[in-house]
């Protein structure tokens, strides 16, 4: 049976979006509003605000209603507070197609993980999933199964990827949570082009979400997208296996914080990027840190090199799998043409490209987490060029142009896949055309709090609260 929505007003719908998780659950636990209006308000803001953006690949709407229909109390943090998955993130009842056609007949999964199942004891209702890039390969959100999603601040461009649809949604005001997945720059991509906070955790730093496998546990981890630090720093701690210690506290010491500009092949990013990180520093600096600008703790063309390599043995590995499982039609139907492209440029790497990458990830781990002994905090570019237009890295671009061109772009973000290191992206300066280019802090394996702590006294210092694109909850207000 059903569970008949609330009448609430697409105005009040709007209002609720511009608030953070926080304030969304504390209006519930103040008896200002119920579960069920939460969910509801959620869904007017994405019929309202969703067809232009295309984030949302499934949606949930009734389940999410019925579910929130039957919540009585507020004994979980954030009891009713709406979200999306990832596509591709097994959850009960629902499509995981990971972007892909392939996947469109398979049935709907039953399996459940312990990070979904912390964030259904957290109490949030996820009302659908996020539009997602096929298996996570491309750092722009344009499947062929489901459309490009348009970037809220500039429907014309990408919102970055893999987790594109869920950056757009949190960006829009739709929910103020959404979960995202990281193996080479996933979560923080989209939060740099879309001006949210995604933070990586480091390796083993967040609860299972799926099953078990070499590539996912080396370069993978999983977090939710917000618009402020102290819902990113709940989610962190909420799915950490040990947790980090609670929310994160002001600052007591000032920090050593080394600025690396340039990318992992020793490239200068874009002007308008540079201007970015350097406004950055100089706020940094303002607040009694350290700053200095350096050269990188690693040798960046060997793990660039690195990076490329696993990535294609991935694709290789996706395709293989595909092909096995093929029940109807032709692989070259039913995958993109950069998924079986980059497939087939695995199989002309020799063998020895995998020892390279071992002997380059290793040397990389030791490297940077050596460079820690003298620095707090890493900051640099979240990625080479501000948000690009929609096409630019699309899966359709000819193999040998998209193949320089993406690895390009994403040139400073795999660093932390292969070493296990922690980053986060803030949003704190805009581009002279107002697009967002997020600042990239990191630090060594375990400095989650620390980062956090950084983030929260910046987020002080410039507020981004109130920045919200041309398309969003802010805009159908005015």
């Amino acid at each position: 049976m059903k569970a008949s929505r609330p009448s609430i007003t697409k105005n009040d719908a709007l209002k609720l979006g511009m608030l953070d998780a926080h304030d969304q659950a504390a209006l519930l636990r103040c008896g200002d509003i119920t579960a069920l209006e939460l969910v509801e308000a959620s869904i007017t803001r994405a019929e309202a605000l969703d067809p232009e953006l295309n984030s949302i690949s499934y949606k949930a709407y009734d389940d999410a209603t019925a579910r929130a229909f039957h919540i009585s109390d507020d004994h979980s943090p954030m009891s009713g507070v709406p979200y999306l998955l990832k596509d591709g993130l097994d959850y009960p009842d629902m499509p995981a197609h990971v972007g892909s056609k392939f996947r469109v007949n398979h049935p709907y999964t039953a399996k459940s993980y312990p990070y979904t199942n912390k964030l259904d004891q957290a109490g949030l209702i996820p009302i659908g999933k996020s539009n997602a890039t096929e298996f996570g390969l491309l750092p722009t959100t344009e499947p062929t199964l489901y459309g490009p999603v348009h970037n809220p601040w500039s429907l014309g461009y990408s919102t970055g990827g893999s987790s594109g649809g869920a950056a757009a949604a949190v960006a829009a005001g739709i929910v103020p949570l959404a979960h995202a997945a990281d193996g080479g720059g996933s979560i923080r991509i989209p939060a740099s082009c879309c001006g949210v906070v995604g933070m990586k955790p480091g390796r083993g730093a967040n609860l299972r979400p799926r099953g078990q496998t070499l590539i996912d546990d080396y370069l993978v981890a999983d977090s939710l997208l917000s618009r402020t630090v102290r819902d990113t720093s709940w989610g962190v701690d909420l799915c950490h296996p040990t947790s980090i210690g609670g929310m994160p506290n002001p600052l007591e010491r000032p920090l050593k914080i080394a600025v690396i500009m340039n990318n992992l092949l020793g490239e200068a990013p874009h002007p308008a990027v540079e201007t970015v990180i350097r406004r950055t520093a100089d706020l940094c600096a303002s607040l009694g840190h350290k700053v200095e600008y350096v050269t990188a703790p690693v040798n960046g063309p060997a793990v660039y090199d690195a990076f490329r390599t696993i990535w294609a043995y991935q694709a290789h590995d996706i395709v293989a799998s595909c092909t096995a499982n093929l029940k109807k039609g032709a692989i070259e139907e039913n995958l993109e043409p950069w998924t079986l492209d980059l497939a087939k440029w695995a199989e002309s790497l020799s063998p020895l490209k995998l020892e390279q990458f071992f002997t380059a990830a290793g040397l990389a781990n030791i490297e940077y987490d050596t460079f820690f002994d003298e620095w707090d905090v890493i900051l640099s570019p979240v990625l080479k060029e501000p948000p690009v237009e929609l096409d630019r890295l699309g899966p359709l671009r000819p193999f040998p142009e998209l193949l320089i061109e993406m690895f390009e772009y994403v040139s400073y973000t795999p660093l932390h896949n292969l070493t296990g290191a922690p980053s986060i992206s803030l949003p704190l300066f805009m581009a002279d055309n107002f697009a967002p280019i997020g600042s990239l802090f990191s630090g060594r394996q375990g400095s989650e709090k620390l980062l956090l702590e950084l983030s929260l006294q910046l987020e002080q210092a410039m507020p981004w609260r109130d920045k919200w694109p041309q398309s969003s909850v802010a805009s159908l207000l005015s």
